[in-house]
């Protein structure tokens, strides 16, 4: 009658994006990391840059932790290949 079974629905999609995008600002944050940690003459962009990818990844962080939502992936920067 009122279809409350499609919150649900609605809910774990949007969780699921929500850890995608939480999943790839982590690679760009670390790639980000990698770049200012090669780079021999570190200007203010670069720096401003890493600092940007951890300030959205942890936005993003604070909103999963938020919404109480578990990730079963494992990032491959967590292991080396």
């Amino acid at each position: 009658m009122f279809n409350f079974w499609r919150q649900k629905n609605f809910e774990k999609l949007y969780d699921e994006a929500l850890l995608q995008s939480l999943n790839l600002l982590k690679e760009d944050w670390d790639q980000a990391q990698q770049t200012e940690a090669a780079v021999a003459d570190v200007d203010s962009q670069v720096q401003a840059q890493t600092k940007l990818a951890k300030q959205k990844f942890e936005f993003m962080y604070r909103q999963a932790r938020f919404r109480d939502i578990k990730n079963d992936h494992i990032q491959s920067s967590v292991y080396d290949s």
